[in-house]
């Protein structure tokens, strides 16, 4: 299998980037589209030219580290799926590929594909935990939770923090993200005591942050790899003026 990659290469936040092409040839169709630019970087050190700076980890869907833009697509042609999953049979032999890191001005860039989420941990930081005392783990059911709230819950705590939510949106709203970490909590009766508090201050960090206003294109929730409803935005606008209204 042959393909022509066009990739952005950028040394820093710092200084203008551009596109490179690389042609490759030899690619077998079930190579993982990460394998494929493992492969291509071992050609570059053989050719003693640097590498392509890409971030992954777990290469199974999970940690949410692999991201990238694939022919103006996150994550690439497949819906809720993450890069690391998408295989080069997706794509036709001679294919050209243009591969670009995420594009919101929350997430410079550190290098080439490789961008700064730390935004999005920040806005963790700010009450996506409940302050509970620890020790010895609580019996399972000693806190009764209905299953359609326990489901409800679990929908949006799949949330992996990749962020294509805001590559995928046109105006690089952390809105899904964001709602996605605070209704997990806000659903359970262990995140009630804080509900309020975790609200707001997450959805000011997130304007703190530089990231767009949702403007409901839906965008979001096609990209997500775990498929996180829209609905969960809605959800949040809800809590927060009820938040405001009610303290």
């Amino acid at each position: 299998m042959d393909v022509t990659f066009k990739i952005w290469r950028q040394a820093d936040s710092h200084t203008s980037g551009e596109f490179k092409t690389y042609k490759l040839s030899g690619l077998l169709e079930d190579m993982s589209f990460l394998e494929a630019l493992d492969y291509l970087n071992e050609q570059l050190v053989l050719d003693g030219q640097e590498v392509v700076a890409f971030e992954s980890d777990c290469r199974e869907g999970i940690c949410g580290q692999c991201g990238v833009v694939i022919n103006g697509e996150a994550h690439g042609p497949h819906a809720h799926m993450s890069t690391c999953q998408l295989h080069m049979r997706s794509f036709k032999d001679g294919a050209t590929i243009v591969v670009e890191p995420w594009r919101a001005a929350a997430f410079p860039v550190v290098k080439d594909l490789v961008v700064n989420r730390s935004a999005l941990d920040r806005i963790i930081e700010q009450g996506a935990y409940i302050t509970a005392k620890t020790g010895t783990a609580p019996e399972a059911n000693a806190i009764l939770i209905p299953k359609k709230v326990a489901d409800a819950a679990m929908d949006v705590a799949a949330c992996i923090g990749c962020g294509a939510c805001v590559a995928a949106c046109k105006n690089a709203s952390a809105a899904l993200f964001t709602a996605a970490k605070i209704n997990h909590l806000n659903k359970l009766p262990q995140g009630q005591p804080e509900a309020h508090e975790r609200l707001m201050a997450m959805t000011k960090q997130m304007a703190l942050e530089n990231f767009g206003s949702c403007s409901f294109t839906g965008a979001c929730e096609v990209v997500c790899p775990a498929g996180i409803s829209m609905s969960s935005i809605a959800e949040m606008h809800k809590r927060y003026l009820q938040a405001k209204l009610f303290g």
